[in-house]
């Protein structure tokens, strides 16, 4: 029993309770302070996950910029190359006619006779034939073939029974091809028979 203003009074057995609820529900109360600590820990959880990703894009953004940065210099690179290639195979082809040009000066500088001069050319001519033959330039024949439009360009057709009907009767200009590519046609004149 215990006294209240003067009373005394009965004590209840739910005021026990009550008080020992209370005595439970403070570490109840711990545990609301956890919970909120747990909600800011959960706060906390996405914030952690947002700086992962910003990182990982952080990451990858960079990666990109050094493959980007990577394959110009590849791209450059290759370039250079392909020109150095041009340039260093047009001095391949080049220099096996620098004979011919020596030939030439040294036929300029001579005084001589006329047929000796025509001599001289006619040897330079078959020295700068050897030296295409060597980068495999050959003349395309025309003189006395079948006009071919994919190796002769018809100037003009001449009306004549002499020769098969679309011989080539006179080659103007002569044709040459690189391997097998075309690199010009043969200007000719083509045989037409007449009644045709």
């Amino acid at each position: 029993m215990s006294k209240v203003n003067g009373r005394s009074e009965v004590e209840r057995p739910e005021a026990k309770r009550t008080s020992l609820d209370l005595e439970h529900e403070l570490p109840a109360g711990d545990t609301e302070s956890e919970s909120s600590g747990t909600s800011s820990g959960e706060a906390s959880a996405p914030e952690s996950e947002l700086q992962k990703l910003r990182a990982e894009r952080d990451s990858l953004l960079d990666r990109l910029a050094r493959m980007q940065a990577e394959f110009e210099n590849v791209r450059r690179r290759n370039l250079k190359e392909q020109q150095d290639f041009r340039d260093y195979a047009a001095a391949d082809a080049i220099k096996p006619l620098l004979p011919v040009l020596d030939s030439f000066d040294r036929a300029l500088q001579v005084k001589s006779e006329p047929a000796d001069f025509r001599n001289g050319v006619d040897l330079i001519h078959k020295q700068l034939q050897a030296a295409l033959a060597k980068l495999s330039v050959q003349p395309i024949a025309a003189k006395g073939e079948a006009f071919d439009p994919h190796y002769h360009e018809a100037i003009e057709m001449v009306e004549t029974a002499d020769v098969p009907d679309h011989q080539v009767i006179e080659e103007l200009q002569r044709g040459y091809k690189f391997k097998d590519r075309l690199l010009r046609p043969a200007m000719v004149k083509v045989a037409k028979n007449p009644g045709r």
